[in-house]
């Protein structure tokens, strides 16, 4: 017998498929095109990690299983390589990023070519090629014309170790998400994308997408919406008005005093020439010096001073006192609050500073409502708390009157019904070398204006000394050959934009690149597009979900309302997948638990790898790496080989019914990511085809298209083995027939006084008197009797018998 030797075998087959170019598929000519899609990743370091191939691995599958069901399947495959995390990697290898990315490249794309995945290598992109960032440029100039790109002034997250400004998005839990630095504010100047004005639209869409729920849910909380009422406030003696949003208009009658943001811009204005003046500023100072020292708990260290001013709080006909709130975010509704006793952080900062605070909602029980008079606790949001004001609304409960009191508050025209988002635009600058330069020239005559299409792209030059300092600079600024140009409209001496944009504009579009890398003339092709896109399915990270995947439904939503796209929403269906952890932990460099799958390709073959990968566990969740259970599945696949050896030429009659439920089991499966289920499935169909002296041919050919998805390589060895001239690559997927799947007979559970006694296998449908005469002559049940008549027979059809005694 020959030996299964997975080197060769994957060898042989690697340089077979790609001399009949196997998986390509023409974009024109295709009948039933299917966009299988994975994220692409960052060679942001010096190979990819088992994680990695889990997650492609898990798509390849899927694009296999829809081939053989018939569709032409696209499966492209690229490199998003510009961006800090390619930079930092080369700076801590001390090589230049732009050789440092070209070696990376090259050893992804080779493990890449090893899974023997279906990757449509002609239509790559990698995002630092001129080729490609020049329509990132483009697609920034669109949006600009629209206004949908600006540049703005604001405080904004800068890591210092990364020493660049971040998204919102990319702050996690007040850390840099690339590097887990503390983050600091800094005020700056930085180019921005009205994403929000997407926010409603972005919400909506969410319910008609199919995408993994906990996708959506993070989007849903990220973006936020908030529904309340908006009021305008007069600032006692100033011609300054004041927006407030107030999410709990029930208990607006409660507001006693107004909290103001450090950050404010209108703060100097209220305090200037007064006798508050030195003190206010001097306290907003010390808690930005706070701020940008990482010393400061915005939630545990609620500071404040009074301003001097007052709002003239028309509703209850009182002056509201106006402090400077350490916990107010400046950019969040308008860095403006109105506080009140049924706000637990107002509640504790008046108690703090000895403000007033009326409370106008209580509870039913009197002796609870005299504790929140008399100010011992803060009671808030309850549902069967009653009010006592205004007076129109006295005994109302909380929980019901909201509109109602929404509709007063217009009437009296105090206010307006308004929805308030947690999003926040998109910061797109970014003060680093390894990226598309932003397409922008500064001219002192002309103003700002931007590049002109036909001179795109704006290269990114050569800099030899490319690592940041920190200055809030991009290193392009200190390249004079680079800043140094002419003004497009007047001709006259004029200076470029040395921010480069953030490397999440690089991925927010390149699905729409793919299948178009050929045309140089437009990011894409109308006819193409209509004929492939939305993407049919999706999978990538859950950790992207507010970002990379926010990101892209926008921009396609812009590109659609600029009439480039037909569609508003990317990706028809998006799957998350799970995580590989080795004992417990993520992998990760800097733990120093990160498996290399070239080990095991070499050791074990990548077919062994693929299989074992998805047997782990459900795909949505992942699983813990054993190097002990690899070879288990390596033995698997040995004795796969071995069962289809003896299968040659068998024509002993197949497991009909198994096989069947095996097609049934793998096909639903396969359509839910359940892969680590379907594999169980086919181990035991191999199991009970192998008891038999040969095995069955019919059985042989029906595991190996089953298992072609998850093992390419030894399927299409095995295929040839069995005497086949095709490929098991192109065999249709095979169907299951309703009758023999039908189970005939099912386990009956046997009970005496609710107790299980015995289980016994008895044909569906089986009646009651028979099920008990079965029951009664069971030894088992004999023995629990001792000769005890029963008194009651219980009968659940297709399920158990209950015998009382």
């Amino acid at each position: 017998m020959q030996e299964y030797n997975p080197q060769q075998v994957e060898a042989k087959w690697a340089k077979i498929w790609e001399k009949k170019k196997a998986w390509k598929v023409d974009l024109k000519k295709a009948k039933k095109p299917y966009y299988n899609l994975m994220m692409f990743p960052y060679p942001s370091a010096e190979g990819l990690h088992v994680g990695n191939v889990y997650a492609f691995t898990g798509s390849d599958i899927y694009g296999r299983f829809k081939r053989a069901q018939g569709y032409d399947v696209f499966e492209p495959m690229g490199f998003d390589a510009f961006g800090i995390h390619s930079e930092n990697f080369a700076i801590k290898k001390g090589v230049h990023p732009k050789t440092q990315n070209a070696k990376n490249i090259a050893h992804f794309r080779q493990q890449l070519e090893s899974l023997g995945a279906l990757f449509a290598w002609d239509h790559e992109v990698d995002t630092t090629r001129p080729e490609y960032y020049k329509w990132t440029q483009w697609i920034f100039l669109q949006l600009y014309k629209v206004g949908l790109a600006y540049k703005g002034k604001a405080p904004v997250e800068w890591c210092p170790s990364c020493k660049t400004v971040l998204a919102n998005e990319q702050v996690i839990n007040g850390k840099c998400e690339r590097c887990d630095s503390q983050v600091i504010q800094k005020e700056l100047e930085q180019w921005f994308f009205r994403i929000t004005k997407y926010a409603e639209r972005l919400l909506k869409n969410l319910e008609k997408i199919d995408w993994s729920e906990r996708t959506k849910a993070s989007q849903r909380n990220w973006i936020g919406k908030s529904e309340g009422v908006q009021f305008s406030y007069k600032v006692k003696d100033m011609d300054i008005h004041f927006e407030m949003f107030d999410s709990v208009p029930q208990t607006f009658m409660a507001q006693t005093f107004t909290v103001i943001a450090p950050e404010h811009p209108k703060l100097y204005e209220l305090v200037k020439g007064t006798e508050h003046e030195k003190s206010v500023l001097e306290f907003v100072e010390a808690i930005k010096q706070k701020k940008a020292a990482q010393k400061f708990d915005i939630e545990k260290e609620a500071r404040g001073i009074f301003t001097g001013r007052y709002i003239e709080y028309t509703p209850a006909k009182r002056l509201l006192p106006i402090w400077v709130a350490s916990f107010v975010i400046a950019d969040y509704g308008s860095g403006v609050v109105n506080a009140s006793a049924h706000d637990e952080r107002d509640f504790a900062f008046a108690k703090k500073y000895h403000l007033p605070l009326h409370p106008v909602m209580f509870p039913e029980d009197p002796i609870e409502a005299e504790k929140v008079k008399s100010l011992e606790y803060c009671y808030h949001h309850a549902v069967d708390g009653v009010l006592v004001e205004p007076a129109e609304f006295k005994g109302r409960n909380w929980s019901e009157v909201r509109g109602d009191i929404v509709d007063y508050i217009e009437r009296n025209r105090w206010g307006k019904r308004v929805s308030q988002y947690h999003l926040r635009d998109w910061l797109i600058s970014r003060q680093r070398y390894w990226g598309p330069p932003i397409p922008i020239i500064y001219c002192k005559k002309c103003g700002t204006v931007p590049v002109p299409e036909k001179d795109l792209p704006v290269l990114l030059p050569f800099v030899k000394n490319f690592r940041p300092e920190g200055t809030g600079k991009s290193p392009l600024a200190s390249v004079p050959s680079f800043v140094k140009t002419k003004c497009p409209t007047c001709q006259g001496p004029a200076e470029r934009e040395t921010d480069v944009s953030d490397t999440f504009l690089d991925s927010a579009w390149y699905f729409l690149r793919y299948p178009c890398t050929d045309i140089k003339t437009k990011a894409f092709d109308a006819d193409i597009l209509k004929k492939w896109l939305p993407v049919n399915m999706y999978i990538g990270g859950q950790e992207h979900a507010v970002l990379h995947l926010l990101y892209t439904r926008f921009i396609t939503m812009a590109l659609n309302d600029l009439g480039f796209v037909e569609f508003e929403e990317p990706f028809k269906k998006f799957r998350a997948h799970g995580l590989i952890t080795k004992e417990g932990a993520k992998m990760s460099k800097s733990k120093g638990n990160v498996e290399n799958p070239d080990d095991y390709f070499k050791k074990y073959g990548a077919d062994t790898v693929r299989l074992y990968l998805m047997f782990i566990g459900p795909f949505a969740e992942g699983g813990d790496w054993s190097d002990k259970g690899i070879v288990g599945m390596y033995r698997f696949l040995n004795r796969l080989w071995g069962f289809v050896e003896r299968s040659q030429g068998s024509s002993e009659a197949s497991l009909e019914s198994l096989r069947h439920k095996t097609i049934q089991k793998v096909t639903e499966d396969l359509e839910n990511l359940r892969y680590n289920t379907a594999i169980a499935a086919l181990m035991e169909y191999l199991n009970e085809s192998s008891r038999a002296s040969k095995g069955s041919k019919k059985d042989a050919e029906t595991l190996l298209i089953l298992l072609a998805p998850f093992v390419p390589y030894i399927t299409e060895e095995l295929w040839k083995m069995l005497g086949s001239k095709d490929s098991v690559h192109g065999q249709p997927w095979p169907s299951f027939d309703q009758k023999l799947v039908a189970e005939k007979s099912f386990k009956l559970v046997l009970q005496v006084n609710g107790k299980v006694r015995d289980v016994i296998e008895v044909s569906i449908g089986i009646s009651q008197k028979e099920v008990e005469k079965k029951a009664l002559s069971s030894e088992k049940i004999i023995k629990t009797l001792q000769g005890k008549k029963p008194s009651k027979v219980i009968f659940v059809p297709n399920r158990l018998v209950n015998i009382v005694v």
